[in-house]
């Protein structure tokens, strides 16, 4: 994958099988649960055809119904259960491994940053999604 040179990197060893771990990342009805930044935050929706060229889409909302967007690109990569790459509609791209590890399994998700927030805040916002996804995962 091609990335710029600021390219942000956040990860996280999640306390499972790596199958355990691709399922929950992939299949929407486990997105739904995990792919928030915060608990006053959620993800009512998702769609996903997790294959080269397939598309994904995640809505992202506030709980109290004050915002709300879509989430979503188009996959440019997809090695089951080692490496999932996709590009966003801005053409930022992304890219994230699972490797196995003696722990369980590493998650690494490496991604163009945007213009407008602060690289510590998206770096931060990215870091805290991740950290429900392994939460989330590990208590399945």
């Amino acid at each position: 994958m091609e990335t710029t040179s600021k390219a942000i990197t956040v990860e996280t060893i999640v306390n499972a099988p790596i199958e355990k771990v691709w399922d929950s990342w992939s299949q929407p009805e486990h997105i739904t649960k995990w792919c928030q930044a915060s608990d006053d935050w959620h993800a009512p929706h998702a769609e996903n055809d997790l294959r080269t060229g397939g598309n994904f889409s995640t809505t992202m909302a506030a709980k109290d119904g004050s915002f709300s967007f879509d989430f979503g690109g188009t996959y440019t990569d997809v090695q089951p259960y080692s490496l999932i790459a996709y590009g966003l509609g801005d053409g930022r791209k992304v890219s994230i491994t699972f490797t196995k590890e003696i722990e369980g399994t590493k998650v690494t998700e490496t991604f163009d940053p945007e213009e407008t927030n602060p690289i510590e805040m998206q770096r931060g916002g990215w870091q805290a999604i991740l950290d429900n996804f392994k939460k989330y995962t590990e208590a399945l």
